[in-house]
């Protein structure tokens, strides 16, 4: 029988910009983490009405196959990610959704 939790689908894929400087570390187990947050603001259509939406969140690239490519992102630069979200706790408890990048592409 399949997990209960396999059958839910976590896909979010977001575009904006970066608004707060990339920042690099290692976990203990050695993998490398790039840590950004994106800013996306756009119009939406709901209820058949135009509204004006804003978003800025935390993303997580992790991996060797991020490494280099996160190396070269920078504040400002428009991006398209790709991933899934997850809950984070801050080190005051309170927590946060967090978009961990499964896929990240520049926007020209």
């Amino acid at each position: 029988m399949q997990e209960q939790a396999d059958l839910y689908t976590n896909q979010y894929v977001l575009s904006g910009v970066i608004c707060k400087t990339p920042k690099f570390n290692q976990s203990p187990a050695g993998i490398p983490h790039c840590i950004f947050v994106l800013e996306h603001k756009s119009t939406q259509i709901e209820a058949d009405l135009n509204r004006n939406s804003y978003v800025r969140i935390q993303v997580v690239a992790s991996g060797h196959k991020f490494q280099s490519q996160t190396q070269h992102l920078y504040v400002g630069q428009a991006i398209q990610v790709s991933g899934f979200l997850n809950r984070h706790e801050n080190r005051n408890g309170l927590s946060q959704l967090v978009l961990h990048a499964q896929h990240i592409e520049r926007i020209n």
